[in-house]
């Protein structure tokens, strides 16, 4: 009877206990969620609770497994894997709290500022930082779970002597992964790329959508995803729209003929602003920017808030304007001339400058040819 009553009161008693702990924290964590509804730190602290209960019942488990007499023959194995589970189940709970804090801190910073790039400044080290203290707990983790085999500890005299050859050899191999590590550190708190950010890379216009110790991820207007390595943004020009600022100017180019209303196409160009609610009123204009044998080169200028709302008011713009240009003045849209040229006065049409056609009855008659033929 005590070979059965043992296992159940070790095993049972580590699972009630388990769950009290965690019914507990979860009960205390709810409360301070309702008392201080403004701080995140105890609701993000909530998630913190299935990995708590595994340390709890696996550490329980660990320091009571001997007195269980469970598999008597296996017990060095188990103990070992028990082991091996606390120190993992540790690391999460590391990182889940250390994710909670970092978090609650990043959406204070947030609610209390409104400056778009600030925010987006402290989010791209935010997340640079939760997934350096991510690897440096997975690394110190994987490590204390090595150290518990004897063979690792009695290896780890040889591998301390060579050490100095393995760190050379490391470091040639990994240069590339080292310089996007540091790339990636510069680009987070040097501020030249943000989350968020609206950047033209390679010709392709998009916005920051992830960064990362070694890539950083571009999300284009037609939701592809460009992946780079963090050391091109430190080693290359690129051009960045939010930086300084989220406000816009842009231009809309027209090719019309010359005789095109350029007056009456800036009375328009002011009708379809106001009409357009991306536009934000700060400043518009339209003039003759170039000219051609054949055509001119209208510019319009318009301003937006940001990035995305530039967009939309120059192809509103560019469409409005060349459905008004054709429907109340299509001899203003560009058109090959096949009609005869006008010569300058005093100049024969054949040929013979400063002798003017002999007229017959008001109608034009060619003077007599020579020679033969």
């Amino acid at each position: 009877m005590e070979n059965v009553l043992r296992p159940l009161i070790v095993v049972g008693g580590s699972l009630v206990v388990t769950l009290l702990v965690g019914w507990i924290a979860d009960l205390l964590l709810k409360r301070a969620v309702q008392r201080h509804q403004g701080v995140p730190l105890w609701g993000l602290l909530r998630r913190c609770r299935l990995p708590l209960q595994v340390v709890m019942c696996t550490a329980l488990l660990r320091g009571s497994y001997d007195q269980a007499e469970i598999a008597v023959d296996h017990s060095a194995g188990i103990g070992q894997l028990l082991t091996l589970v606390l120190i993992g189940s540790t690391a999460w709970l590391v990182i889940r709290i250390a994710t909670a804090i970092v978090d609650s801190s990043y959406s204070r910073y947030a609610n209390a500022h409104r400056d778009p790039a600030r925010v987006r400044r402290v989010r791209t080290q935010v997340t640079l930082i939760q997934r350096v203290v991510s690897a440096i707990v997975g690394v110190v983790a994987v490590a204390a779970m090595l150290l518990t085999f004897p063979a690792m500890r009695a290896a780890g005299a040889s591998l301390l002597a060579s050490a100095g050859i393995l760190g050379i050899v490391a470091g040639v191999a990994a240069q590339s992964t080292l310089s996007n590590m540091f790339a990636g550190l510069q680009i987070a708190f040097g501020d030249m790329v943000r989350i968020g950010d609206t950047v033209v890379v390679d010709g392709e216009w998009g916005t920051v959508d992830e960064i990362t110790l070694t890539f950083l991820t571009v999300r284009t207007w037609d939701e592809r995803r460009i992946t780079m390595p963090v050391s091109y943004f430190t080693s290359q020009p690129f051009e960045n729209w939010s930086r300084g600022g989220v406000q816009m100017t842009g231009t809309v180019f027209f090719h019309l003929d010359h005789s095109a209303p350029v007056e009456e196409m800036r009375d328009k160009l002011r009708d379809i602003l106001r009409e357009c609610p991306a536009w934000d009123g700060r400043d518009y204009g339209l003039a003759v920017t170039d000219a051609t044998p054949s055509t001119i080169e209208v510019r319009a200028l318009v301003t937006a808030k940001d990035a995305d709302d530039i967009w939309t008011v120059r192809v509103t713009v560019r469409e409005q304007m060349v459905r008004w240009l054709t429907a109340n003045h299509p001899y203003a849209l560009p058109r090959v001339n096949t009609a005869d040229a006008i010569l300058p006065p005093g100049t024969n049409p054949n040929g013979n400058e400063g002798q003017p056609p002999r007229t017959t009855r008001g109608r034009a008659v060619e003077p007599p040819r020579t020679g033969r033929g």
